[in-house]
């Protein structure tokens, strides 16, 4: 009887001590639990992960010399709290649907060009306007970047415009020489959009098709020549078709966007929000806006060196015949603008006087 009562009271005994351990291992674990979300800042939140889209190769400046060093760096300057992964090559997002996507959160950042949906950024196309000469893409760039944040146009508002970027001027490269207004009278030049515009007033027959699909019709003789930044000719080889190129610094200019998603931004703590646009001021200037100068150039040397391009450059009275011959587009944007209610001739002066600038200082 005295045994059977013994066994009773050491079972019961184990199943409190069981107990006992249960609740202390339960309680331990709530205040591991309350230590680490009591974290100071920085040094237990979460990673943010930020998947950025874009359309060019892999192997492109744009992504090894500006989109990977510069979200490497701000993964830094956020002490590792916002890493991004780059998307190339359409991979994510189709180049035209890569602003739309960022707006509505398909992919966190994106680049790409604003004339890629024409229409959708009236005031921005001041930036391409035939007529405007930039010297570079440093000039053009600096007159981008500095002019948005003047006029801050509602129709970027929607996202959070880390930088901007452009190709700077796009040049002539023909099978023929282009000396004159009149050696451009009929001939066929790959264009599109305000390019094309900005041929047909000057007399040629601009020719729309794909950048992929010139090489081809250059050297089939379908076209004559293209209007584009030098980069192409070593990038797409055009210089193997082509035998002269005619310098157009008031012809031509792309402006590209990197930008985020706007919730994705406002959802960051401010001074996240201020590591990375330091981060974005310091590549704009040291890598950005000469991205394309780099591509440029060396696209240049190796066409006139490996494939003995003939480089023209206009006379100052035929350059201002030019320039004359385009004005009509200058008109027709600002009276669009009017339309709109938009300040277009303040936007179309603010954009010469910016050029003048920095044309001077780059």
């Amino acid at each position: 009887m005295k045994v059977n009562l013994w066994n009773k009271e050491c079972r019961l005994f184990a199943k409190v001590k069981k107990a006992g351990v249960l609740f202390l291992a339960l309680l331990l674990l709530s205040f591991s639990g309350c230590s680490s979300s009591s974290q100071p800042k920085g040094s237990g939140e979460a990673t943010v992960e930020l998947k950025l889209a874009h359309f060019f190769p892999g192997t492109h400046p744009a992504e090894t010399e500006l989109i990977q060093p510069w979200a490497k760096a701000i993964e830094e300057a956020t002490n590792g709290q916002v890493k991004i992964t780059s998307y190339p090559n359409q991979t994510l997002l189709q180049a035209d649907a890569i602003y739309d996507g960022v707006e509505n959160g398909i992919a966190d950042l994106g680049l790409s060009c604003f004339s890629y949906t024409r229409g959708r950024f009236p005031v921005l196309e001041v930036f391409e306007l035939p007529g405007v000469t930039y010297k570079n893409s440093k000039v053009a760039s600096k007159v981008a970047w500095e002019g948005i944040r003047q006029l801050k146009p509602k129709e970027v508002q929607d996202t959070k415009l880390m930088m901007v970027l452009t190709t700077g001027s796009g040049d002539l490269f023909t099978k023929v020489p282009v000396r004159s207004h009149s050696d451009l009278q009929g001939l066929g030049i790959r264009a599109t959009g305000l390019s094309a515009q900005t041929l047909q007033v000057l007399g040629a027959n601009p020719v729309a098709m794909p950048q992929s699909e010139a090489y081809e019709a250059l050297s089939k003789g379908v076209v004559k020549g293209n209007l584009a930044p030098v980069e192409v000719l070593q990038g797409w080889k055009h210089a193997e078709v082509t035998e002269y190129l005619t310098l157009t610094p008031f012809l031509y200019n792309t402006l590209f966007f990197v930008t985020m998603n706007l919730d994705k931004w406002n959802a960051l703590a401010p001074d996240v929000q201020s590591a990375i646009e330091k981060v974005n001021e310091e590549y704009f200037e040291k890598v950005a806006m000469g991205l394309w100068d780099k591509q440029n150039e060396a696209a240049l040397k190796w066409s006139v060196e490996t494939k003995g391009l003939k480089v023209i450059t206009l006379s100052q009275e035929e350059a201002d015949r030019w320039i004359t011959l385009v004005t009509p587009i200058q008109d027709e944007f600002v009276a669009k603008m009017n339309e709109k209610g938009l300040q277009g001739k303040e936007a179309l002066d603010m954009v010469k006087e910016l050029s003048e600038k920095y044309n001077q200082q780059y």
